[in-house]
């Protein structure tokens, strides 16, 4: 007898009656959410680090180079996401094209990224919020509280704390956490325009000569570091399930948001060495001293209190996706299943609470410093494998109905899958054994237990409630 298929069908998702995510996210939501989780606390380090040692005035450049390539990117997915409107995103996406292995590999590398990228937001949330207590009212929290064992101190309580507090958001309705998260945009965008407003009178031309200071390789290098700026606007493509019209709004939602976050690192980068020499701003807090220099001291503390902002949504988003990755794997069997119980309000709770004990305890206890570049090559490697999805589908069936369709076929995503190799040979050797050895672990657990109790199926799984689990035990 012939072994049974592997790869799951693009289905439907399942009514909310039967426990599935409830449909509210709107267009607008959704471009707020690729915002938020791009646009973050580097904006303000990244673009004078970037310009300093890597680029030059033309890490304007490099930020437009990094952002195509994940426009490119983003078209693949959002073929993906319009075909597949369901959870899970990349994970998801690759069942439907490569089966169950790649699938798994994709989701475990995701699970990664999203846990080390909350624990370290969660540790620099700490930091900026004690900074911004001391320089607004002049109160030092204790090291005690503020560090883990293994930097001096007892636990990071301000961590452990706003993960609580963004985990109790999480599990009302996705509706408030969206709420939350265009309020706090909106904020950052504000800061953000206020830099540009304050810097563009002080612009110098003669900061911009010469342009390329590091050559054209330096527009490259500098896009190499400015690309991982951008990484989490695919979290966008997790809230499929909860979007009103995913076929539609989701390539909006993922396209638009990088259009908009390319369009504010121009912007800060372009003042930034316009204002200061680059090679000045190779420090801490390149905005804040570079608008310093020409008079405007006080806004470092409202550069600082923004960054608090811009990690609290930046946080807030990272747990919601995993969340949401964990949710899609568990519905399929690839991780126990009483994880995906949703209450009546479609809200995966029991799963935002497991992921936030370990988001916490991580943050609050460790130092994650040495793992932080998987989160990197862990993103590249589900890029690579969803714009190879897109090449594989259209191949094997080629009459599916594709609300959006990649362009320019089959460049784009060949492009999109160059540029991710291009960008995965900037890593140490290092990280590729960690990436290996991670990896290799996915594979035994996937053997071990998501290969026997997966869900091989072509008719729409089904979330568990509370009321269904207790119904059937009974």
């Amino acid at each position: 007898m012939a072994a049974p298929t592997r790869i799951g069908s693009p289905a439907a998702p399942p009514p909310v009656a039967d426990g599935s995510l409830k449909r509210s996210l709107t267009r607008l939501d959704l471009i707020a959410m690729g915002v938020g989780s791009i646009v973050g606390a580097g904006i303000f380090v990244t673009t004078g680090v970037a310009a300093a040692t890597k680029a030059g005035p033309a890490i304007m450049l490099s930020f437009v180079l990094a952002g195509a390539i994940c426009v490119l990117v983003a078209l693949c997915y959002s073929e993906l996401a319009s075909m597949t409107p369901v959870s899970g995103s990349a994970y998801t996406y690759t069942r439907t094209t490569m089966g169950e292995i790649p699938a798994f590999l994709v989701g475990w590398n995701l699970l990664l990224e999203y846990a080390v990228a909350a624990s370290a937001i969660a540790i620099g949330w700490s930091g900026l919020f004690g900074a911004a207590l001391n320089s607004l009212f002049g109160v030092t929290l204790p090291k005690a509280i503020t560090a883990g064992p293994g930097s001096g101190g007892v636990v990071n309580l301000p961590a452990v704390l706003i993960v609580a507090v963004l985990v109790a958001v999480l599990v009302f309705e996705v509706k408030i956490a969206a709420v939350v998260v265009k309020t706090l945009v909106a904020l950052t965008i504000g800061v953000l325009a206020l830099v540009v407003v304050i810097g563009s009178p002080h612009l110098h031309a003669g900061n911009w000569s010469p342009f390329l200071p590091f050559g054209v390789h330096g527009i490259a290098a500098g896009a190499a570091l400015a690309f991982f700026a951008y990484l989490g606007f695919d979290i966008v493509a997790t809230s499929a399930e909860e979007t009103r019209d995913p076929r539609r709004d989701l390539p909006w939602g993922m396209i638009g948001s990088v259009v908009i976050a390319t369009a504010l690192y121009v912007a800060v980068s372009a003042v930034l060495t316009g204002v200061a020499p680059y090679s000045s701003l190779n420090n801490a807090a390149p905005v804040a001293t570079a608008l310093a220099a020409i008079g405007a001291g006080w806004i470092g503390k409202v550069i600082l209190v923004a960054s608090v902002i811009a990690l609290t949504k930046g946080l807030l988003m990272v747990c919601y996706g995993q969340t949401r990755l964990v949710f899609a794997m568990s519905r399929d069997g690839m991780v126990p299943k009483s994880l995906c119980r949703t209450n009546s309000r479609g809200a995966p709770v029991r799963l935002s609470l497991v992921i936030g004990a370990v988001v916490a305890v991580v943050a609050g206890l460790l130092n994650i410093d040495t793992v932080a570049e998987l989160v990197n090559i862990g993103a590249l490697f589900a890029f690579l494998i969803v714009s190879l999805g897109v090449l594989i589908l259209r191949r094997t069936d080629p009459d599916r109905a594709r609300p959006f369709r990649t362009p320019l076929m089959p460049f784009v995503p060949l492009l999109a899958i160059g540029g991710c190799i291009w960008l995965a040979t900037t890593f140490e050797a290092l990280t590729w054994v960690r990436f290996v050895v991670w990896s290799a672990a996915g594979i035994a657990l996937y053997l071990g237990y998501g290969r026997r109790h997966s869900i091989t199926r072509t008719a729409p799984a089904v979330a568990l409630t509370d009321e269904a689990v207790a119904g059937g035990a009974a």
